[in-house]
């Protein structure tokens, strides 16, 4: 049976403003795959993201060079011989496990020996703003078990005493995005230890990497933009105490539990994260973080409005996608183009 290939770039407000020590956004860009066999569907999404040289065109570009290898039944494997890991394979890799468990009449996590995706305990997201604002925003989230601070090299410390004071119980979890060096992550070392931080994630430039040899941190070090891929555990060694999974660095879920598989193997500790994104990026990785140790996958809730059958927030808790959603049995998930059928964000 011929396969069709369809991809749209869907732009979803965000209920409030993003910033990290990059920038801000008021928008999540993404690019949503479906592959058509018959009257049956698969579905995944990816985020491009200018940080590792992706844009919506580039990706969207990557993606129909394959039209016809798709349209002839292209599968997981031979796609990650034809597409480097990135955006463009998360797309298709994701959507691919969806049309082949609705094929089958089974389920993405059954393909897997899983049960069902459980409810994850996860981090919400102060974003970067002054002290004041950050302590404010901490406070409508301080009952939350983990909260993630974003960061920057201007005053952390008044950044993270400032979230630490508005929620003195919850776990924290500190991210600079690469806007430290070593001396100021040296010189931080006791106010994140004193603050009761639990992790800092990707503190120096990925290019920096190397300083971090011998580096004896009071608090786990976790690279993020310095792990993509199974291959790059090598060289974190002796630098990074835990790698942060995002199946748009993977390549898909097929890559990220690959990652997952081989980081246990070496001694990391796990993060599952996302990047701002819809239900449909979440839904796949829920079956790599139910055996993280820290999970990030809020993404979602900034949004404006969700597909309506996605993932939500409840009892400080990421509640699973509905069943037939992606990865279920079924043609395929809710058709939610216009409006009317997107769940408003809880966040």
């Amino acid at each position: 049976m011929l396969r069709r290939l369809s991809a749209v770039h869907r732009q979803w407000p965000l209920a409030t403003p993003f910033r990290i020590s990059r920038g801000t956004r008021h928008t999540a860009d993404t690019l949503q795959v479906e592959i058509h066999a018959g009257e049956v569907r698969g579905r995944g999404e990816s985020v491009p993201y200018a940080r590792y040289g992706e844009s919506i065109d580039s990706v969207m570009t990557q993606v129909r060079a394959l039209e016809h290898e798709i349209a002839a039944g292209l599968d997981r494997q031979r796609l990650a011989t034809l597409l480097p890991a990135g955006a463009a394979r998360n797309a298709l890799d994701c959507a691919l496990w969806d049309l082949d468990a609705r094929l089958a009449g089974t389920s993405v996590w059954s393909l897997l020996h899983q049960s069902p995706p459980p409810a994850l305990e996860m981090a919400l997201t102060v974003g970067l703003d002054t002290p004041e604002r950050m302590h404010a925003a901490a406070a409508r989230i301080a009952g939350n078990a983990l909260i993630k601070i974003k960061v920057d090299a201007n005053d952390p410390t008044a950044q993270l005493r400032a979230v630490r004071s508005a929620a003195p119980r919850a776990r924290l979890i500190v991210d600079p995005n690469e806007s430290w060096d070593l001396s100021l992550l040296a010189a931080l070392q006791p106010v994140l230890r004193e603050a009761g931080v639990e992790l800092v994630e990707q503190p120096l430039p990925a290019a920096c990497d190397a300083e971090l040899e011998g580096f004896s941190p009071l608090v786990p070090i976790c690279a993020d933009e310095s792990c993509h891929v199974a291959a790059d555990l090598p060289s974190l060694a002796g630098r990074y105490q835990v790698v942060n999974i995002k199946l748009d660095k993977t390549g898909g879920l097929t890559g990220a539990l690959e990652l997952l598989a081989a980081a246990r193997e070496r001694g990391f500790g796990v993060m599952v994260g996302c990047m701002i994104c819809s239900s449909l990026s979440v839904a796949p990785a829920f079956l790599a973080a139910r055996d993280a140790d820290f999970v990030d996958l809020d993404g979602p809730l900034w949004l404006k409005a969700d597909h309506v059958d996605g993932v939500r927030s409840e009892n400080g808790k990421l509640q699973p996608a509905s069943g037939t959603f992606w990865g279920g049995p079924g043609r395929g998930g809710a058709v939610d183009n216009a409006d009317p059928s997107l769940r408003r964000s809880q966040a």
